[in-house]
């Protein structure tokens, strides 16, 4: 596994970070020790780097995983916090709950524009008294706006950028492929550390996952890419993939296999695109939000491509 340093923060870090929240109880669900035994197959392939989410619900997992590795791991985390108060419960929360007394890296999560930077000023003042205070080493912002990337590039207290990037740009919000990568490269050029999320498009590019995964390990500046992992034999393949090693087809064959659905996201609009361009008709309006049929689902992604909120995800 290759390692690089994320930005200016002094932090070595994994190519591939360990994306912690599709074991959890917002998607797959995994029971606690088998999600333990998943995480730590990462560890043992060399993977030394988690991100997870105050929301996600799986601080119990890293917990116990790192509780018995082998070399030190960092961990990054997040919270929807906006106020000075709330931030600090949401830091000590982290602290407590997977038994460290600091965080590696602790960001504004899923910050949507700059009036929403504005909007959390407040948080960021106590993110930046609690890296002085040694409870955080590094302080971060995630989105998947190009305008956040670019105005976090430009924030003196922000060390970390974690934007959503994908050769099919699924998920950005407000712009193109190309213009995500310019922007992701301006923020690494202030010096700030990139690391990726999405590199398949929530699930939507798991068809050209090989080609998917080459193309955003081949973007300049981009330390890490996290990606979400919810059985050991993804996880092996990733490792593989992102050690440089290509992975046999069976490999690739018994990931594919893997039972999956599609999963919408509890903050679902009911705007209709995905059902407009289904093509088995398998997504309805209901209630003001999106509905799936299983039996016609085909989980050929499509849907997610159209989804302004990007809340759909094949999990």
């Amino acid at each position: 596994m290759e390692y690089r340093v994320l930005g200016q923060t002094g932090l070595t870090v994994s190519r591939l970070c360990f994306g912690g929240l599709t074991i959890g109880p917002l998607q797959s669900n995994r029971p606690l020790a088998e999600g333990v035994a998943v995480i730590r197959s990462a560890f043992d392939s060399g993977v030394n780097f988690i991100d997870t989410a105050e929301l996600y619900g799986t601080y119990p997992y890293i917990r116990e995983a790192i509780a018995s590795a082998k070399q030190d791991t960092i961990i990054a985390s997040k919270s929807y916090a906006y106020t000075y108060a709330d931030m600090r419960s949401s830091v000590e929360t982290a602290c407590r709950e997977i038994n460290r007394d600091y965080i590696d890296l602790f960001m504004l999560h899923e910050q949507t524009s700059r009036m929403t930077l504005k909007g959390h000023a407040d948080a960021l003042s106590y993110l930046c008294d609690a890296k002085r205070q040694g409870l955080i080493r590094a302080i971060g912002v995630s989105t998947h706006t190009i305008d956040v990337v670019r105005a976090a590039a430009l924030i003196e207290e922000v060390d970390v950028i974690h934007p959503i990037i994908n050769i099919k740009g699924i998920g950005i919000t407000d712009g193109t492929t190309e213009e995500m990568l310019s922007a992701i490269q301006f923020a690494a050029d202030c010096g700030k550390g990139i690391y990726a999320m999405k590199a398949l498009g929530g699930g939507h590019l798991n068809n050209i996952a090989g080609q998917a995964f080459s193309w955003v390990l081949s973007q300049p500046g981009i330390t890490s890419i996290a990606v979400g992992m919810q059985t050991i034999d993804e996880v092996i393949l990733n490792c593989r993939v992102f050690s440089g090693q290509i992975p046999d087809n069976e490999l690739w064959d018994k990931v594919a296999k893997t039972p999956r659905r599609l999963l919408v996201e509890d903050w679902c609009v009911g705007c209709g695109q995905c059902a407009q361009r289904c093509p088995m008709k398998a997504i309805t309006i209901t209630n003001n939000k999106a509905t799936v049929a299983p039996k016609e689902c085909i989980l050929c992604g499509y849907c997610g491509a159209y989804c302004p909120e990007f809340c759909l995800k094949i999990v």
